[in-house]
């Protein structure tokens, strides 16, 4: 009986490990292939000869390399350190994005099917970021610029407007009518006249996307303010608080939430109007860059400055997440996004 009782925790023990380490053979699997397929797509590019003269074919086998190469290097310490493991996680991506660039190599570059200049070929779309960099850094620098001017008015006059309204009768009856009339109207109708009043285009885009920001705040912040339970408000008054106690302390805070709602739909609406106002006023930014490329048919330039501007909205969405995250951390587990 001494002997069953000290070899069944070994034996236990023996089969964690195997179990342990079956599961993360089998989670290996798919950031070893990734890594195998993205050699694959080197060697066709490398290999294969292309039905055109192309510049710098060698340059995308390379990064087809590194890729690759990485991907095994990932799979490789995933057996020593947690953190390659959890990098493995994107090798499903990997590999939708290998078959990608392989298929779109081949219909391109190799078999010629697709037609130049609207689908170039992936050593086209390489060369935009290595050739123009100059050109598309500046143009996503002015517009970050110009995004954050009129979505920091907009969200300011949004978020002031709101909370009046939602506090104020008052203020409502003179403002609620307005806001039906013109709220609803989309911030691109008023174009000619924003670029007939203000005296520069860079001031009418700034009035534009801040006009597209301030609507829905300002209704998400007035629903969040009204929606405020009473019963906050009367256990403020009996411990003696005013009424700017009562709108920084309480209105407020509660209606957080509705106003991170408000700043997300303001900030998707932005982005469409600052391509718009870029593309017919603005003499730099990613909205101009579209449609220079455009005029001078470099569709590989276009697909370059779109790739740009979806990193762009993406990592700023991000960012707004991450500080509504830090902000609302006292109400985690009650909010659902």
């Amino acid at each position: 009986m001494t002997v069953l009782a000290e070899t069944a925790p070994r034996v236990a023990e023996t089969g964690a490990h195997r179990s342990g380490g079956d599961r993360l053979a089998n989670s290996l699997r798919l950031p070893v292939a990734a890594g195998l397929l993205w050699l694959g797509v080197a060697g066709v590019i490398l290999a294969v000869p292309d039905a055109q003269e192309l510049e710098r074919t060698s340059l995308l086998g390379v990064l087809a390399i590194v890729v690759g190469a990485a991907q095994l290097g990932v799979a490789a310490l995933s057996w020593v350190t947690a953190h390659a493991a959890r990098l493995a996680r994107f090798a499903p991506w990997l590999i939708v994005l290998a078959l990608f660039v392989g298929v779109w190599e081949a219909l391109t570059a190799k078999l010629d099917v697709l037609p130049l200049p609207f689908f170039p070929s992936p050593q086209a779309f390489v060369e935009v970021y290595t050739d123009d960099w100059r050109r598309l850094g500046d143009s996503l620098l002015h517009s970050l610029l110009l995004l954050a001017r009129g979505f920091a008015v907009g969200a300011a006059v949004g978020f002031l407007v709101g909370v009046a309204l939602g506090w104020s009768r008052r203020v409502g009856y003179w403002i609620h009518p307005v806001m039906r009339l013109v709220g609803p109207l989309p911030a691109t109708a008023w174009l000619p006249l924003a670029f007939f009043i203000f005296p520069t285009s860079a001031s009418a885009s700034t009035f534009l996307i801040a006009l597209a920001t301030a609507f829905p705040l300002t209704v998400l912040t007035w629903s969040g303010v009204a929606s405020v339970q009473t019963a906050y408000y009367d256990v403020a008054r009996t411990l003696g608080a005013n009424e700017r106690f009562l709108i920084l302390k309480v209105a407020i805070p509660a209606a957080l939430p509705h106003v991170f709602v408000g700043l997300f739909m303001g900030l998707g609406s932005s982005f469409a109007v600052l391509v718009v106002a870029e593309m017919l006023g603005v003499k730099s930014g990613l909205g101009w860059y579209l449609q220079w490329a455009q005029g001078w048919a470099a569709y590989a330039n276009m697909y370059g400055a779109l790739l740009v501007m979806a990193l762009m909205c993406s990592a700023l969405i991000t960012l707004l997440f991450r500080v509504r995250d830090r902000l609302l951390a006292w109400q985690k587990g009650l909010l659902q996004w």
